[in-house]
């Protein structure tokens, strides 16, 4: 399979499920009918962060630009160059502001074109345990609106409503909100299934 995806990437990802586990490696074919994330330079993929606290619950986060309701997990880019496990604290503290230690590599995802086998994006899941910090973003250009958390057993439910979330052209994500929902609701399956895996 052609993808994104350089040599030093795929060394780290194999030292990562070493470490922490053997992902769930899932291809998803989806519309590539907006631009933000997966068609910006800036990044080749993105991490998940699946925070799981104190009460067992896992962490969403909702954005001001998002339809209204549209709660998911947190995720952020991966630069070129940077390594996965780095993007990962890194995105983890700008986005939640909470201390954190990884427990496992859930999934790996490849997003292809509905036509094509070439891989145009990545998502890579992790759990993480909450161990300190205060809830809140650090970064203000992240433009989290609010969180909520959620029984590990929902998380299916909360893949349906984002994949029922309503067509509607956005400027600030270059494309339509229904596709970018879809998309969304992929990593949400599959961080579920994971997270039955004992």
């Amino acid at each position: 399979m052609s993808d994104r995806l350089t040599r030093a990437t795929r060394v780290e990802l194999s030292a990562l499920a070493k470490r922490y586990g053997d992902p769930i490696v899932a291809r998803a074919r989806i519309t590539v009918g907006f631009a933000d994330p997966i068609k910006r330079a800036d990044r080749f993929g993105e991490v998940c962060m699946v925070v799981r606290g104190p009460t067992g619950r896992i962490l969403l986060i909702t954005k001001d630009i998002y339809p209204r309701g549209a709660f998911r997990l947190p995720t952020g880019g991966i630069a070129h160059g940077e390594s996965v496990e780095a993007a990962l604290r890194r995105e983890t503290r700008e986005e939640t502001g909470l201390e954190v230690e990884v427990r496992r590599f859930l999934g790996w995802v490849d997003y292809l074109p509905l036509e094509g086998d070439k891989a145009i994006f990545h998502t890579f899941a992790f759990l993480l345990e909450e161990t300190g910090g205060t809830l809140g973003s650090l970064d203000p250009d992240e433009r989290i609106l609010a969180y909520r958390e959620v029984e590990p057993g929902e998380l299916d439910a909360v893949a349906d409503r984002l994949d029922a979330v309503t067509s509607q052209p956005s400027e600030e994500i270059g494309g339509d909100w229904a596709d970018w929902g879809r998309f969304r609701s992929v990593v949400h399956r599959v961080v579920s299934k994971g997270l039955r895996v004992p």
